[in-house]
């Protein structure tokens, strides 16, 4: 199997520039798909986030894009706004040696006007959601008739937020003769079924998702019952100082009421569920990647797409039904090389699903002694910073540069005391380290933002 990509049928361009991004040899998912899919072949890959698979389907659409033909020919289907903004900045990196690519990202949550305005300007490829897909296709403002690539990302979460039927809708209107490529973590039946209908003789390749023996240390403690298991994370938490820990929950409503219930007791706390706004999400991911909030409790769907570098602590107030997901879960920590700490809370009812994760990972699961924890609520570990909210973004030609030097400068703040600037089109988020945070949010109320005066608050 090819392992470097100077060994594909690749241009000089292509090669050139995965050089100057630090590609040279292919990740495993990589040299098992992309000749398949140069070879213009169906795909079904099995790949879990973080396995390099978007650069994978990335290469191979932008291989076979027809540049001088500006109608959209590649469409990426993926679950949320933020796994496709992740996907769309890779393409973007990828095709940078490509001159005149348009890449558009189409989700929810945003505009329809400035959509319907890029569109017209026509595009070659397409990054969205299904909803926001088949909105466009319903208004007429998006043909599809000339895509030559399909690809579906993460489609098993997809199908979990019950997209089937929007994506059923949009392949339908795709042509026939096309080239499909389906990417997901797990392989249920619903994913098997969607392949045997819309992908043809596609040859399929799995990347093992187990992690390295050693990488992440996993820990099962039992309880008596569900109610046992709260005190128990306040426990864990106080145990691990984690500076990042998510916690996931199977329900949108116990994932919110136990958040609630952690933020009572003097924990930095923030649920991520489906129910949420748009903006309200945005925030809270900006406030958990920027280290302004120390815990994340999440449910499997809202948490897909969550790009954490650095994840210290993940801990399941249940052990899924699924023991893939298992491993989907605790692969979010113990990344680039770092070790982690993966933690499950487990009633008698809830044995058997244990036992089939010690099936998959063929070995015995570690149980903890919950009476070694200190006790609930000492040492709440505050997070090292907080995020000041801008009213101005992108629109208001606001760059990160701008924000730094309003807080620097003369304002007299360290570079090191400003942390993750994030700019969205109507709003700019900028963490500060928390003991400058009351000083940092009156000077920039005080002063000016790119020579005009900006409204400024403290997230909480």
């Amino acid at each position: 199997m090819p392992s470097s990509f100077n060994s594909l049928p690749l241009s000089a361009d292509m090669l050139g520039n995965l050089e100057t991004l630090n590609y040279t040899e292919m990740t495993p998912i990589q040299a098992e798909a992309l000749p398949l899919i140069l070879e213009g072949r169906d795909l079904i890959a099995k790949a879990k986030t973080g396995s390099g698979k978007t650069a994978a389907f990335g290469v191979g659409l932008l291989h076979h894009l027809r540049v001088d033909n500006y109608r959209v020919q590649a469409l990426v289907l993926c679950p949320t706004r933020e796994l496709a903004d992740q996907v769309a900045k890779e393409l973007r990196r990828l095709a940078r040696a490509t001159h005149n690519v348009k890449i558009l990202t189409l989700c929810g949550g945003m505009p329809l006007g400035p959509q319907v305005g890029s569109l017209e300007h026509g595009a070659h490829i397409v990054v969205g959601t299904p909803g926001r897909i088949q909105e466009h296709l319903r208004k007429g403002t998006l043909k599809l008739e000339d895509v030559s690539t399909l690809v579906l990302d993460e489609a098993d979460r997809m199908l979990d937020m019950g997209f089937t039927d929007a994506i059923q809708a949009i392949i339908g209107e795709c042509p026939s003769e096309r080239q499909t490529l389906l990417f997901s973590a797990t392989y249920p039946d619903q994913i098997a079924q969607l392949a045997a209908h819309y992908l043809r003789e596609p040859a399929e390749v799995s990347v093992e998702s187990l992690h390295p023996k050693n990488q992440i240390q996993q820990f099962f403690y039992e309880v008596e019952d569900r109610a046992d298991k709260y005190p128990l994370v306040e426990r864990l938490l106080a145990h691990h100082q984690a500076e990042s820990t998510v916690i996931f929950c199977h329900t949108k409503k116990d994932c919110q009421d136990l958040a609630d219930r952690l933020s009572d007791d003097g924990y930095s706390a923030l649920a991520l569920h489906g129910d949420l706004e748009q903006r309200d999400r945005d925030q809270v991911l900006i406030r958990f990647a920027n280290k302004s909030c120390a815990n994340l409790v999440a449910t499997d769907v809202a948490a897909r797409g969550l790009d954490i570098k650095a994840l210290d602590l993940v801990i399941n107030f249940e052990p899924p039904q699924d023991p893939e997901v298992y491993i989907h879960r605790i692969g979010r920590t113990g990344r680039a090389g770092q070790e982690g700490v993966a933690v499950s809370l487990v009633t008698p009812a809830e044995g058997h699903r244990v036992n089939r994760i010690q099936a998959l990972l063929g070995e015995t699961a570690h149980w903890g002694e919950a009476g070694q924890l200190p006790d609930p609520g000492t040492g709440v570990m505050q997070p090292p910073m907080v995020t000041l909210c801008i009213d101005g973004g992108k629109k208001n030609k606001i760059r990160p540069g701008d924000l730094l030097g309003a807080l620097t400068g003369e304002a007299g703040f360290r570079a090191e005391q400003i942390g993750k600037i994030d700019i969205f089109p109507l709003r700019s988020y900028v963490a500060v380290s928390r003991e400058i945070g009351k000083a940092a949010l009156q000077r920039l109320m005080d002063g000016k933002v790119k020579g005009r005066k900006v409204k400024v608050r403290l997230l909480k």
